[in-house]
């Protein structure tokens, strides 16, 4: 009995020294390691002058339009060209009946051979007395007269072929072969010069007041001035060329409360087709005193654009902020950051708000971009 009781203590003895021994070597091992701080890269915000293009809806509006009109009457015998092709100054456009005009022509030329010889006969006998001056003065009267109705028959006669006046894209044809022509007065079609081309946008009224209050702005926004306008297609493709501001309505439309802006586009291509509606963006525009980040160091999640700001003791928080136009690889703030404010570009993957970082300034992001790119521009 007493030598059983003897082996249980014994044991009982042995697992204490075992759990003793295990906890002292727990001890020295110590506690797992605390995970290192995150290294981020990270811009420090400075106020600094920021290229700010703007971009608006715009219209392709042609150069110049010319009507097409027949200066004589008759029947349209033959069209000769398909509507919408590039037509030539000088291209017969129409052809219209000229039975009429060439039998006035012959009776003209009739009436101007025999002015002529009737002159012809009576100036000699002038000097010899032999005539009155007022005969050799109507002679000459009815000569030129008939001089001017031949000029006049030929002209008539030319018209009857109805030419274009310049190059340029022909439209639609409002009366075609079979029809009457009753003179000028009905058109027949137009033709819109397509080298070079405009194209027409309207800023609003409260962007022109903001441009009005900055005297850069007032002097770079004017016909012919440094500003220069990029153009893209409905296709959302860029024009490869930029043009220039050529004319700025003098007054705001009464109905719009907008304001007309016009550049001028050379058009070889013909990749702007009047009447087409294309982004327009004024690029040459410098916002000062901007606060800007690169565009990657901006987050959005539920409607929401925010950014992580490394703060004291290089914690970091969530900041909210109103994003403006952004150019180049830079972003313009409008709200929410302040001068001064350490913001993290790379990295933000490894962050949340409240954990400490290891930030390291990340020069190169903050260079500023070239001036003449125009993606981003505000609206």
């Amino acid at each position: 009995m007493n030598r059983v009781s003897s082996n249980g203590r014994g044991r009982a003895s042995a697992l204490l020294i075992g759990a003793l021994l295990l906890l002292a070597a727990c001890t020295k091992r110590g506690a797992p390691p605390a995970f290192p701080a995150p290294e981020v890269n990270i811009v420090v915000v400075q106020p600094g002058a920021v290229p700010e293009p703007f971009s608006f809806s715009g219209e392709v509006v042609s150069y110049r339009r010319i009507e097409v009109r027949a200066r004589v009457e008759g029947i349209i015998e033959e069209r000769l060209f398909t509507e919408g092709q590039i037509v030539q100054p000088g291209q017969i456009l129409y052809r219209i009946e000229k039975t009429r005009y060439v039998a006035a022509l012959e009776s003209a030329k009739g009436r101007f051979d025999n002015a002529q010889r009737t002159l012809a006969r009576l100036e000699p006998l002038l000097k010899d007395h032999a005539v009155a001056q007022q005969d050799v003065d109507n002679a000459r009267a009815e000569f030129e007269g008939a001089q001017g109705a031949m000029a006049q028959a030929q002209r008539d006669l030319d018209d009857t072929e109805v030419r274009a006046k310049i190059d340029g894209r022909i439209g639609r044809t409002l009366l075609d072969v079979g029809a009457r022509v009753t003179g000028a007065a009905e058109l027949l079609t137009t033709i819109d010069r397509l080298d070079p081309v405009y194209v027409t946008f309207r800023p609003s009224s409260d962007q022109l007041l903001a441009w009005r209050e900055d005297p850069e702005a007032r002097e770079m926004l004017r016909a012919d001035g440094p500003l220069t306008v990029h153009v893209t297609l409905p296709d959302g493709a860029e024009l490869p060329r930029t043009g220039r501001l050529d004319y700025l309505a003098p007054a705001l439309d009464a109905a719009t409360g907008t304001q007309e802006f016009r550049a001028r586009f050379t058009n070889a291509d013909r990749l702007l087709m009047p009447g087409s509606f294309v982004r327009v963006t004024v690029v040459g525009l410098v916002q000062r005193h901007a606060l800007a980040v690169p565009l990657r160091a901006v987050q959005s999640a539920l409607g929401r654009q925010f950014v992580y700001v490394v703060g004291a003791g290089d914690t970091v928080s969530m900041r909210d902020v109103k994003p403006g136009p952004w150019v180049g690889n830079l972003w313009i703030i409008d709200e929410g950051l302040r001068a001064g404010d350490r913001v993290i570009v790379d990295g933000v993957q490894k962050v949340g708000p409240g954990r400490t970082v290891r930030p390291v300034i990340l020069a190169d992001s903050v260079a500023a971009p070239h001036g003449d790119t125009p993606a981003g521009a505000r609206k």
